[in-house]
């Protein structure tokens, strides 16, 4: 009579840690900041290029809104402050 066996090898896995809750920052149009203002609030405040924030303050002031920065609510909530500081409607959602 014969018996086999088979090791069994411990094997640890390695969870990469993603995180679920990313937010998105969105300025709102209004008819009181002109564009000059709200470009020069998202390249101070978001680091946008000129570039990148007259393309976004375009699509706010044509859609109504624009989602100008992604990222965890910890990252967004100062800038999303920086920006209510200066007369602009913004949210973190």
């Amino acid at each position: 009579m014969r018996l086999s066996y088979q090791e069994q090898e411990s094997v640890e896995v390695l969870e990469e840690v993603v995180e679920d809750d990313l937010c998105d920052l969105v300025v709102f149009n209004d008819d009181v900041n002109t564009f000059e203002h709200v470009i020069n609030t998202l390249v101070k405040v978001c680091n946008h290029s000129v570039e990148q924030a007259e393309q976004c303050t375009l699509l706010i002031h044509y859609k109504g809104k624009c989602t100008v920065k992604h990222g965890s609510f910890t990252e967004l909530r100062p800038m999303c402050e920086s920006i209510l500081s200066v007369g602009i409607t913004a949210t973190v959602l």
